[in-house]
């Protein structure tokens, strides 16, 4: 590291030669490999060995367990795609899956982190302020909560308008009003719903196979539920459903989805290790899945029609809600800031989920919207739990001077 340390010191831009304009680039760059030389050895400072990059860093190590677990899963489905065989042995082909799910996902990645990065790189360049390491992380979350199928040139714009106008355009990272991650797929999900919805795409490669079986669907779990609460119902009842998606297949992930989604296991491994860290709030996470446990168990009580009937349990492993929950809901610039507020928060916007999936066949899944909702309205929660600190002290001093 010494010698690359060296080697990138020599390439320093001049801050008064013809390549100045460059040194964010070179600035970015060089603090994501090495800890800056420029802190205080004095004074009343607070020292500690983790910054933003670092920060960004543990969040990708977090996300690394969705991912690997994503890139097997999206080649297990595609070869059940085209043999048109549901029951094909999750663990059969291994090797196979593997490449086929790095050839699909692995592109995702790239041009997610070559276009977001390219765009903050000409943002910096022109405004002349260091380069913002918030793309880091989500450059990672887009290619995750996206069908492995989406093309790529659909996932190169929708980085571009959520980099542009969910963030640079409020004063880029730390500023941004809501999540820019989820607002790439709210942008997907409206622009180009026959790719990010439906019952072909889940499944990578069924658009193209020819003819598959009498019976077989390339819906996911969410999309077969949706359906029990219209008049065309893929199950005839809960039972049949969990039968055929059971709460162990939710748990490890086998089930057909966006490329991160799916693994609570993989999900929870990154919970872990967000908060053993102290990168995520446990208050967050914990009230989101506070909010979807108790709409669940409502919702059981006053059942219409079959979908209601779903255990709330199974309900938190299903779609991105688990997803949701560690990755999307805790991030620290969109989400409130209050103590309370967190708890308030996480609460409605884990209730909010549920209740949009369950109630609207047209959303199925419903973390996106909810979030996004949520994020708009964290600042007006920590408005009134601060004014409600602010009455109940008035009122402890009125009390005190009578």
């Amino acid at each position: 590291m010494k010698a690359i340390e060296k080697m990138m010191r020599k390439m320093e831009p001049d801050h008064h030669g013809k390549w100045a304009k460059f040194h964010p680039v070179w600035d970015g760059f060089f603090t994501f490999l090495f800890t800056p030389g420029e802190t205080t050895n004095k004074g009343a400072h607070i020292r500690d060995g983790i910054d933003l990059k670092r920060t960004m860093f543990m969040v990708i190590v977090a996300l690394l367990p969705c991912l690997l677990f994503g890139i097997y899963n999206t080649g297990h489905w595609h070869y059940v795609a085209e043999k048109g065989d549901l029951n094909l042995p999750y663990w059969d082909m291994f090797g196979d899956k593997v490449i086929y799910g790095l050839i699909k996902v692995l592109p995702l990645v790239i041009v997610s982190y070559a276009v977001g990065l390219g765009v903050e790189f000409v943002f910096c360049i022109k405004n002349q302020h260091a380069i913002q390491e918030g793309y880091l992380v989500t450059g990672m979350l887009i290619p995750l909560i996206v069908p492995a199928d989406v093309p790529l040139w659909m996932v190169a714009i929708a980085v571009v308008f959520a980099v542009v106008l969910a963030k640079e355009v409020f004063g880029g990272t730390g500023m941004n009003v809501v999540n820019v991650a989820l607002t790439a797929r709210a942008f997907l999900f409206f622009s180009y719903p026959t790719m990010m919805s439906g019952d072909k795409i889940w499944m990578s490669g069924l658009q193209n196979v020819a003819s598959t079986p009498d019976g077989f669907s390339g819906a996911t779990p969410l999309g077969e539920l949706a359906s029990m609460a219209t008049n065309e119902p893929v199950h005839a009842s809960i039972d049949a459903f969990q039968a055929k998606w059971t709460l162990m297949d939710s748990m490890i992930g086998s089930i057909p989805g966006s490329v991160g989604e799916t693994s609570f296991i993989a999900i929870m491994i990154g919970a872990a290790f967000l908060l053993y860290t102290g990168i995520a709030s446990w208050k967050v996470m914990f009230s989101f899945f506070a909010g979807g446990l108790a709409i669940g168990y409502l919702l059981n009580g006053v059942a219409v029609n079959p979908y209601l009937e779903l255990d709330p349990i199974h309900h938190l492993m299903l779609g991105g809600f688990a997803f949701g929950a560690v990755f999307m809901v805790t991030d620290p610039v969109t989400a409130a800031q209050t103590s309370s507020g967190k708890y308030i928060y996480g609460f409605l916007a884990g209730a909010m989920a549920i209740v949009i999936r369950v109630l609207n066949p047209a959303f199925p899944e419903g973390v996106m919207m909810a979030i996004l909702l949520l994020n708009v309205l964290a600042p007006l929660i920590d408005h009134y739990v601060i004014q409600s600190n602010i009455k109940r002290r008035m009122k402890r001093l009125k009390t005190v001077a009578q």
